[in-house]
């Protein structure tokens, strides 16, 4: 083998040995740590909307992402965003949510969260159930939403 062959041969296995010593895995966080970074991401989410910031909202969405509604499910990105773009009309919002319990698989990559829905005035409405996933950029997507009506027992005799 030539000199010069060998001599960039042997700077090749140097360098991809340091850069193999310089790669850094990151640990994988613990299930509390999960179900904290969900329960972040919900209260962001529900942010966009005390915030009245659509395109905010749109951005936790999953492309494949699937909204419930009362007629009948929504599919996509561009669809639930389109739906939604009604409630962040005006200068009220028209409901709050907040997370309650988030649970997370054990292979950290898809997670539950659910909780009330509040009107402005603070009474209980509904509840609401979404499905996340975390995504390859290590942020997570919303894949699945649904909100369910509460009874108004209180009131009924």
């Amino acid at each position: 083998m030539p000199l010069a062959t060998r001599t960039a041969s042997v700077a090749a296995a140097l360098l991809l040995a340091a850069l193999g010593s310089c790669t850094t895995v990151m640990p994988k966080p613990s299930p509390a740590g999960l179900k904290q970074q969900v329960a972040d991401t919900e209260r962001a989410f529900a942010k966009t909307m005390s915030d009245r910031n659509h395109a905010a909202f749109s951005s936790f969405l999953a492309d494949d992402t699937i909204f419930f509604t009362s007629k009948a499910p929504l599919r996509g990105k561009q669809a639930v965003a389109e739906f939604w773009k009604k409630f962040y009309d005006g200068p009220v919002p028209p409901f709050s949510w907040e997370p309650e319990t988030v649970e997370v698989l054990a292979s950290g990559t898809l997670a539950l969260s659910t909780g009330p829905v509040r009107d402005p005035q603070g009474k209980l409405v509904a509840t609401f159930t979404s499905m996340w996933r975390l995504e390859a950029s290590g942020t997570w997507k919303i894949i699945f939403d649904k909100g369910n009506e509460v009874c108004d027992c209180a009131s009924k005799p």
